[in-house]
């Protein structure tokens, strides 16, 4: 488990006698109750959850401060520290997702299909929840509340390891938002944390057969891994960002630049910011000074192949690895690629399967590009930044799934229901 240190701290301890297996049973005895709550009733408890957000956000900062001090002590990565942070206005935001997600339409008992058989049963294919969500992420005290809150709405409970770098933040926030499920009468059960056993928290979840329905990891490539790979229950796996974007010889300047640069900047630590920009040679001579130079105007530092460096100042010359590299912050890789046939044998070389998009305004390199990319999000003309749960419409997100089996993309609602069959007749016997 050393790829998770971070995520399963040894140096926490459980002072009581209760065990991680016992706060696992209780997850999946308040899922029977959470799967009999109506539409109703969820929404006033996520209501009640966003109100106590909003009422309790100097607790949660003064929380936070104290794990951010505490990072920047410990020497980590300022990636990670913005994704830790919570302030007046993210505390807001989470309250707002919240709110938001109160008021999407409920999945639970949606109708999928059915039809009648020949003998006259009735046959109806429904949504119904998983049971118990379990997630393992770090330092994201924001999935904490975003996971609790769409598992509550789809009628889950939820079992959440959100690493030692947001301890105390994390702390706050469940005890939260169980005092805003008690006082309207829900149980507090249907949240629960595992962050106080430490790596046996982490390890009750992945073994957590009979307990945990579901389980999504979110972090590092290699904690995704870990999960990936020592889980005995169901996984949904979400992955690391090496998301590209390709600008072909039609690309507008004002485009490319706006797009990249919205790409990079805007929130550089996240999965769905760019990290690789190719460009078609015929494109390059135009749309390469204008690209790079915006980037470096706003202080990111360019890796590129010879002719990027031929064309711009300033370069570090890019090796194999940066090819690979999900930097996660304010550092970009270009490379010069012949053709859109080159471009797309790159991305499937080193893509992560998250999120793709073209700069172009050919329709026919759009269509190939739409259809050839074999990733959870492809673009045409719009900025990476838009793969999220928020921006699609499901008022927050479990994760980004890049894997194909039940879901794929921002996770919402429906991500985290099963189906099950109902079948209706009137004394009919199998021949």
């Amino acid at each position: 488990m050393t790829a998770v240190a971070e995520s399963t701290d040894t140096t926490e301890t459980n002072a009581t006698t209760e065990t991680s297996q016992d706060r696992l049973s209780r997850a999946k005895e308040a899922s029977r109750a959470t799967a009999r709550l109506t539409s109703d009733e969820k929404a006033r408890a996520l209501e009640s959850i966003a109100q106590a957000l909003e009422a309790n956000t100097t607790t949660i900062i003064e929380a936070n401060t104290r794990d951010i001090e505490r990072g920047r002590e410990n020497g980590i990565a300022e990636s990670l520290v913005d994704r830790l942070r919570l302030d007046e206005k993210r505390v807001a935001a989470l309250a707002s997702a919240v709110r938001e997600v109160a008021a999407l339409a409920d999945p639970v008992g949606q109708v999928i299909g059915g039809h009648r058989m020949p003998n006259g049963v009735a046959l109806e294919q429904v949504r119904v929840p998983f049971g118990v969500v379990g997630a393992i992420y770090e330092a994201r005290p924001n999935v904490t509340v975003d996971i609790a809150a769409l598992a509550l709405r789809s009628g889950n409970a939820s079992v959440l390891r959100g690493g030692s770098a947001a301890r105390e933040s994390n702390t706050v926030l469940v005890g939260i938002m169980r005092g805003a499920l008690e006082s309207v009468g829900i149980t507090p059960e249907a949240i629960q944390t595992v962050d106080d056993f430490g790596r046996d928290g982490a390890k009750a979840l992945m073994h957590g057969r009979g307990f945990v329905d579901v389980l999504v990891p979110r972090g590092s490539a290699a904690l995704i891994e870990t999960v990936v790979t020592e889980s005995t229950v169901p996984v949904i796996e979400t992955g690391a960002g090496v998301v590209h974007i390709v600008l072909d010889e039609s690309a507008p300047d004002d485009w490319a630049r706006d797009i990249v640069v919205n790409a990079k900047v805007q929130r550089p630590s996240v999965c769905n910011a760019v990290e690789t920009v190719l460009v078609l040679r015929q494109a390059a001579p135009r749309l390469i000074p204008v690209v790079a130079s915006a980037l470096q105007s706003e202080g990111v530092t360019v890796h590129g192949d010879d002719m990027v460096a031929g064309l711009v100042s300033n370069v570090i010359p890019a090796t194999e690895e940066d090819w690979a590299t999900e930097y996660l912050s304010l550092d970009i890789a270009i490379k010069v690629v012949d053709t859109l046939d080159d471009a797309l044998a790159h991305i499937r070389k080193y893509s992560t399967g998250h999120t793709e998009s073209i700069i172009t305004n050919d329709a026919r390199n759009i269509e190939r590009f739409l259809a050839e990319v074999d990733s959870a999000v492809v673009m045409a003309n719009a900025s990476t930044r838009f793969t999220d749960g928020a921006e699609f419409g499901f008022g927050a997100e479990v994760g980004i799934s890049t894997q194909k089996l039940h879901a794929r993309g921002p996770m919402g609602l429906s991500e985290l229901t099963s189906t099950k069959w109902l079948a209706r007749g009137s004394g009919q016997t199998r021949g």
